[in-house]
């Protein structure tokens, strides 16, 4: 791919200052499109550079957090034909992250610098409305726009699809809801029309959902690899393995992901409360400040449950949600302070061999 136009990719007047006022204008820039472990696929407008970290930046990284990630901007130098080195990483607007899988304390990246959250979910029996508002939480984390798509419209009868319609409006206000079919082309001209120039949207969703095919159908390509629907499980085999940054002829920007079973939240900032405004309104209201809306006295919350204000499952999400969000930040606090009482007893022990030296 060559002669790309790196305002199509997203890059901003803000971005270009930071290149100036950091003497990286000397530099190529790119856009990271794939990363395989510590290897990068870097986009630039000469083309696509097989690219790796420069020594002194691999070992400065403090944490997995650090390293580049798909849709990062990055400075770099070719050392050999569509051969980089990455020279350092660019501020990043966005960073949509979730917990990592059987690591407490761990988050990982999802993607970086993004726009738009496609939140994906097929109309039969992959939909789950507690696991959308999940993924809701995770886009409201990282200030990212949120737009739900619910795909395999042609899979459901007109009741099964009214229901869901009716039951993701009612839990979730002020979000756009598009509805697709891949198979027969239903909704893709909505979800075309949307896609604006110079902007990002990662798909976000479980395998099988349709990620894939709707890039595909969106592009009017076969980017991406797919596989024919189970009829045992009735959904689409998981297929992507990795995650990618796709450029649109019109200017718009795809990052795909592989199907996440497992979402984990590692939100610290306004989450859960953008995600549950009603839960927050009502909270306002409680005789207590330090209410835990579940057993004290004078509380807002409960008493909208039963008079019928607040719909129950909605609650019981959002405090699934909420004690997930507790573990993770108590364990991540447990662990800085575990961090700091074992340097604090290395440090001991040193002084103490010297002072047995004299």
């Amino acid at each position: 791919m060559k002669n790309i136009n790196l305002e199509d990719l997203g890059f901003e007047e803000k971005l270009e200052k930071y290149k100036i006022a950091n003497q990286l204008d000397s530099f190529l820039t790119g856009r990271v499109i794939q990363q395989h472990r510590q290897r990068y696929i870097v986009l630039t407008e000469q083309g696509e550079m097989e690219s790796e970290l420069l020594g002194n930046l691999r070992y400065t990284v403090q944490n997995s957090l650090d390293f580049p990630a798909v849709g990062d901007w990055v400075a770099l130098m070719e050392y050999d034909n569509n051969k980089g080195l990455i020279r350092a990483v660019y501020p990043r607007a966005s960073l949509l992250v979730r917990q990592a899988v059987g690591r407490k304390s761990e988050k990982q990246i999802i993607a970086s610098n993004v726009n738009f959250g496609l939140i994906v979910q097929s109309l039969n029996r992959d939909f789950s409305i507690n696991r959308l508002e999940r993924y809701l939480t995770i886009c409201n984390s990282s200030a990212i726009k949120p737009i739900i798509i619910l795909s395999k419209v042609d899979l459901v009868d007109k009741e099964e699809k009214s229901r869901v319609i009716s039951l993701v409006k009612k839990r979730i206000k002020n979000t756009p809801l598009l509805l697709v079919s891949n198979c027969t082309g239903e909704g893709l001209s909505d979800v075309k029309a949307i896609l604006e120039k110079g902007k990002t949207y990662c798909l976000l969703g479980s395998s099988g959902v349709g990620k894939s095919t709707l890039i595909n159908s969106i592009t009017g390509q076969s980017l991406m690899k797919t596989d024919k629907i189970s009829d045992g499980i009735d959904r689409g085999k998981h297929v992507t393995t990795h995650r990618e940054l796709i450029v649109l002829k019109t200017g718009g920007v795809l990052i795909d992901n592989p199907g996440m079973r497992e979402v984990g939240i590692t939100d610290n900032g306004m989450g859960l409360e953008n995600t549950f405004e009603k839960i927050m309104s009502l909270s306002k209201h409680c005789k207590f400040k330090d209410c835990n809306h579940i057993n004290t006295k004078g509380c807002a919350v409960l008493k909208a449950i039963d008079s019928g204000e607040l719909d129950e499952h909605v609650y019981e999400n959002y405090m699934k949600l909420e004690r997930e969000r507790e573990h993770y930040t108590s364990t991540t606090f447990e662990k800085r302070r575990k961090d700091k009482a074992f340097g604090k007893m290395v440090k001991n022990v040193v002084n103490q061999k010297r002072k047995n030296m004299y």
